[in-house]
């Protein structure tokens, strides 16, 4: 007989896997997000709908999904710390089924949180922009992602008849989907030949114009800095040769990208 999900938290062994699950689900339910919404589909961007000076800039809108993919690489490790610290307890009856139900739970959660707040309270964005119908889109996603994925968590956990659900094969899962997301979710969108580079500290412009020339790279955009330069590269293969004129870290990914840009923004 399985531990009913009400009954598993108060069970210390059980409430750090339960977590686990949560926030594990959180954090693939942003994965999916960004990586179905803005790269794939490419519907909207984090803040779509922010018109205001200076946020119209492309750069600082991919900038804003850089961060928002950040945020859920630090929920998704911290699922994954839990999961590390109550892994003893998957064995335990109806520890399986926890796992899976709270991770139902936080995905569908994600999606309830990002209707309500990003799309009603504070208007960011949308889920689809192009659309007659906004509202239809938004509820669309609310319902069958948030609210339908929710109750099926909730089912699940309160399900005191269940059998196991896989175990450790089950939890090696969602831990693969996680790993797989993430990486996926820091991915530019297809068809963007846009490469940021972050050069190391006393790099002389002539060494970052000989690595632009060395690239056939087209400047976008600089910090004022000088460090961390936009590039457009058509061919990706040359970008290691940045390497050899005093690049520190070259990239393709939204998060790393968005990071660098704040970072040489503060000094």
């Amino acid at each position: 007989m399985s531990v009913r999900q009400s009954d598993a938290f108060a069970i210390p062994a059980l409430r750090s896997l339960g977590w686990a699950g949560f926030l594990l689900g959180f954090g693939l339910g942003g994965f999916f997000d960004g990586i179905l919404l803005h790269q794939i589909l490419q519907w909207h961007h984090l803040l779509s709908l922010v018109t205001r000076p200076p946020f119209q800039d492309i750069r600082l809108q991919i900038m804003a999904d850089g961060f928002f993919h950040l945020l859920m690489y630090v929920i998704a490790f911290a699922g994954l710390w839990k999961l590390w610290k109550g892994r003893h307890s998957l064995s335990a009856p109806g520890g399986d089924r926890l796992l899976l139900a709270k991770a139902l739970i936080g995905f569908g959660a994600w999606h309830m949180l990002d209707g309500v707040l990003s799309h009603w309270v504070l208007g960011i964005h949308r889920i689809r922009l192009d659309s007659e119908n906004v509202l239809f889109w938004d509820l669309l996603w609310f319902f069958v992602f948030g609210v339908a994925v929710a109750a099926l968590g909730w089912w699940l956990g309160r399900d005191r008849n269940g059998g196991a659900l896989g175990g450790k094969a089950g939890a090696a899962m969602l831990v693969a989907a996680v790993l797989v997301g993430g990486p996926m979710a820091a991915l530019p969108p297809p068809n963007v030949n846009t490469v940021m580079v972050f050069f190391k500290p006393g790099t002389t412009p002539a060494q970052v114009f000989a690595g632009i020339d060395a690239v056939d790279g087209r400047i976008l955009w600089s910090a004022p800095s000088g460090d961390v330069w936009a590039l457009d590269v058509r061919d990706k293969s040359r970008t290691g040769q940045l390497y050899r004129h005093g690049a520190w870290v070259v990239s393709n990914s939204a998060w790393v990208a968005g990071c660098l840009a704040w970072t040489s923004a503060r000094n």
